[in-house]
Parts: C-alpha cells; structure tokens; sequence
C-alpha cells in the first residue's frame, strides 16, 4: 500500500471482530487520521531475534539481573542493543525526537479524567469490557506494541512477578496490544502472564485514546527484511503502532496513574503501580 507525503492522511478498512476466525466477518468501518512518522536508514532489526538481551560480564548472573529495577533492565537492553547496532539505535532516537514534537506530553487521558470505555476480544476471543472489569476495583491497564517488542516483554514479566499483590490489594492487570489471538494466546503461555492480554483490533481503541502513529514507508520495509511481520501480527497492511503506556484506573473509572511516553524505552516501575493501589488501600 502506498502513502502520500502529505501532513496527515485517511485510511479507512474493515476489520475482524474475532481474530481467530479464518473467515472473517467484517463489521464496522475503521477510519483513521495519522501523521506519518519518517525514519533514518536502518538495515536490519535487533528485534527480530525475540530474545532476552544477553548481558554483558558486569551483569552475569540471574540473580543480578533479578534484583535489578525495570528501568535498569530495560536501559540494560537499550545499552546492549545500541552497541550492537548503533544505526538501530539512532533511527530509535529519530522517532522519538520526532514524536515528541507531536506530543508535548498531551497524548492520552490525563489523571482525573475518565478512561474511554472498551469491548476488546481476549485470546479466546471473549469479549472483555472496561465496565466489567472495574466492578471488581481497579484496573492496571497496560498497552504495548506487540508480542515481539522485548522492551514490552519486560515491562509485562515485571507486572507478572507482582501480579499476586496486585490482586490482593483488590486489582487486576490487563494487557492491550493490536496483535490477534494467533499471537496473543501463545505469548501469554510462553512468559507465564497470569492476566489477559486483549487484541485491539485495528488500533482502534489506540486510536480512541490518540496513542497511536503510522510506522513509515522505511521502517515497513525494514520491518518486513527482520521478520516482524505487522501485517501479519494484526490482520492488516496498515503498519501502525501504539506509543507503549499504562493507566491504573479506580473503580470510579477515572486515571489515577498514567504513562504515556513516545519513548517506549521507558515504562513505568512496578514499585509505582503498587505505590498507587495502596493509596486507593489506605484512603
């Protein structure tokens, strides 16, 4: 498919309700208002390998890389990954440098204010609502790029492994991504995440909350040489992704916690998650 050069531009396309079915049947109309996002030249992705970063011998042991924070685990692959492949790294740096002039920190629902509703397919295909999920109290809500993001695969093991005190203290987490459940039902048995991953289809909840942007013409291309395969991991040809943030919502459904970062190297720390329950706990 091919893109004007223009400010911004109009996609509009049917999509499956339930992404299992081989048969499709399509439903409502998806229009979409983007602005491209252009990249530097890259020649091939570290992501495509889908590997845990292998430390370097500072960082040796599993115990080390345990008691590290998330921040520190993901900065630990942002290093390992930019000296393997700097020109990976700076194209990383260019989209982020442009995206944040289209954000000015303005993108998504902002603390205090009600978080859009959903009806989202689980990996089974169940629909799952916003609604329902807050009548049992609050909800982490967790939206990443893909089952093939490893930034996305740490910050998720790190919600798994406080999954247990998240729920005691009368929460729960999801994860939003626009993968189907081809590549969400796998994935979640793969790294062992006690909660539910929900496929938004077509972005189009991404889209509600303002998170999403158009990968561009070169990274498409380059995508598609490493192996990520968006196209086939969403059930279009669209290549759009979602800025990577999580919201903790109150049984009110109003944000009481947010991170929506263009930088999608950095996630919020589970620490935080947890501050913030135990606030709704004791107040």
């Amino acid at each position: 498919m091919d893109f004007l050069p223009l400010d911004a531009l109009m996609m509009c396309r049917r999509f499956s309700l339930h992404p299992k079915n081989e048969h499709r049947s399509y439903s409502s109309l998806l229009c979409v208002l983007v602005v491209p996002v252009t990249f530097g030249t890259m020649y091939d992705s570290i992501e495509a390998k889908l590997e845990e970063p292998k430390p370097s011998s500072h960082l040796t042991t599993a115990q080390q890389q345990e008691d590290m924070s998330l921040s520190s685990r993901l900065f630990a692959y942002r290093r390992e990954s930019g000296i393997r492949r700097p020109d990976f790294a700076k194209a990383y740096d260019n989209l982020v440098e442009r995206l944040n002039v289209l954000d000015q920190g303005q993108v998504g629902p902002k603390l205090g204010e009600l978080m859009p509703h959903f009806y989202l397919p689980d990996d089974s295909g169940r629909l799952v609502s916003l609604s329902s999920l807050l009548q049992s109290g609050p909800v982490v809500i967790s939206i990443n790029r893909g089952h093939w993001c490893p930034y996305c695969k740490l910050e998720l093991r790190s919600l798994a492994a406080i999954n247990n005190q998240i729920e005691r203290l009368g929460a729960r987490v999801i994860s939003i991504m626009p993968d189907t459940a081809r590549f969400t039902d796998p994935y979640i048995a793969s790294n062992d995440l006690p909660f539910p991953v929900l496929s938004d289809i077509d972005l189009g909840y991404s889209l509600s909350l303002g998170l999403i942007f158009w990968v561009g013409a070169e990274i498409q291309r380059l995508y598609n040489e490493a192996g990520i395969e968006l196209e086939k991991y969403h059930g279009n040809q669209a290549f759009f992704l979602p800025i990577a943030a999580k919201f903790i919502v109150g049984s009110d459904g109003l944000v009481k916690a947010r991170q929506a970062n263009v930088e999608f190297r950095e996630r919020m720390e589970p620490e935080t998650v947890l501050t913030t329950l135990q606030d709704f706990a004791f107040s």
